[in-house]
């Protein structure tokens, strides 16, 4: 990565902020919690820069618009929609657990 996909990258996540704490303040505590669970899950797309936490906020932004209340676009488990939204992604501990089966195997990297 060079210096201007670096500039890039600082551009494009503090202009994504920006639409984050333009939502309604249920939608950003709730964006708050997902982008933590994400976090913490890890699926490889977030390592790609904002990827589907973009896809979320469209998803709050027209939530918003229509006059919806958060709760009313996540569901009322929003850890069940986090790993709705994961599902199929590959996650870090995927990676993980693959290479510990691997080594088992004696098929070490």
């Amino acid at each position: 990565m060079n210096i201007r996909d670096m500039i890039e990258g600082k551009k494009e996540w503090r202009a994504h902020v920006a639409r984050v704490k333009a939502l309604p303040q249920d939608y950003q505590i709730v964006y708050k919690e997902i982008q933590k669970y994400l976090y913490k899950v890890g699926p490889v797309e977030l390592s790609d820069g904002i990827g589907i936490l973009a896809g979320i906020v469209d998803l709050f932004e027209e939530g918003a618009a229509s006059g919806k209340g958060v709760l009313e676009v996540t569901g009322q488990d929003v850890a069940a929609f986090c790993d709705d939204l994961i599902k199929d992604s590959k996650t870090y501990m995927d990676i993980y657990q693959e290479s510990v089966r691997r080594k088992k195997d004696g098929n070490s990297d």
